[in-house]
């Protein structure tokens, strides 16, 4: 790993301060580094666009949050360059470095003394009249949702071509193992180790109160058609990209063929990190206790 990769969280300067130490640090060690031009025009430095730098490099540093982290995600795609996710955003869960062990974690990472975890991603593609007219990667989720002044809606879904269900409710997730921690653990669904080959299905408020989230194997191909005459329902991928649905269009969902590479500290586990972002052990300490 000789060319580094580095792509910021834009709107805060926090990015740019970190810089400042790090582009000498990895320079000075011999490695060619590629800034996205949003934040090298902060340093007054010559970047490179997003969309090239996964051409251009054999690993990237993300430093963000979990939000700019599955962009980049996407972004690599199909590429498989390794990803680092330094923590200077909220919660965190794929971006497990924190700012104060960022240089002890990078000598090891780019040296190869850590794992590396590839984690399934999803593709989905939105048919009307029998033609895709949408394609799309996620590696948190791919949801079906109403808008907010929409009624509850109808999704009529087939897994490998067998109805399951006409599910009425104010949406559907999708998610990977590695988004169980995300939206679909908001809807009642189950937490999944990040490296399994299973899928999440979980309907969002759904009116028949035994409409239960379903942990599937991530060889199905799930479809799902919107029976419901609205022009308020959405596709979003990872909460980020979204796509205006219609009547009897048809949304397939099914793992995508490439898969992306995460690398991790050495020394964590994944327990550890739940433990931490979701507080697990720690009492309530409120006035009224």
């Amino acid at each position: 790993m000789k060319k580094v990769g580095i792509i910021c969280k834009t709107g805060i300067s926090e990015p740019s301060e970190i810089l400042k130490g790090l582009l000498p640090w990895l320079r000075q060690k011999g490695y060619e580094t590629y800034l996205d031009i949003e934040t090298a025009s902060t340093l007054n430095i010559e970047g490179s666009p997003r969309s090239e730098i996964p051409s251009l490099v054999d690993v990237i540093i993300v430093l963000g949050g979990d939000g700019t982290m599955l962009s980049v995600c996407r972004l690599v795609g199909d590429k498989g360059i390794p990803i680092l996710g330094v923590n200077i955003g909220g919660l965190g869960f794929l971006t497990e470095v924190q700012k104060d062990e960022l240089y002890d974690v990078l000598e090891n990472v780019l040296t190869g003394k850590c794992p590396l975890e590839e984690r399934m991603m999803l593709s989905a593609c939105v048919y009307r009249d029998s033609e895709c007219i949408a394609e799309y990667n996620a590696m948190n989720d791919v949801v079906v949702t109403k808008g907010a002044l929409a009624r509850i809606i109808d999704l009529e879904t087939y897994i490998n071509h067998t109805y399951v269900n006409t599910f009425k409710a104010d949406g559907l997730i999708i998610s990977t193992p590695t988004g169980s921690t995300a939206y679909a653990l908001s809807a009642g669904g189950p937490i999944l180790f990040p490296t399994l080959n299973s899928l999440v299905l979980a309907p969002i408020c759904p009116h028949t109160l035994t409409n239960r989230p379903i942990v599937l194997p991530d060889d199905v191909l799930i479809e799902i058609v919107l029976r419901s005459q609205t022009e308020d329902v959405f596709l979003t991928l990872d909460g980020q990209v979204g796509f205006s649905l219609k009547l009897d269009d048809v949304i397939e969902v099914r793992k995508s063929p490439f898969k992306t590479k995460l690398l991790t500290p050495c020394g964590k586990d994944y327990f550890q990190i739940l433990r931490t972002k979701l507080k697990w052990g720690e009492r309530y300490t409120g006035k009224n206790q």
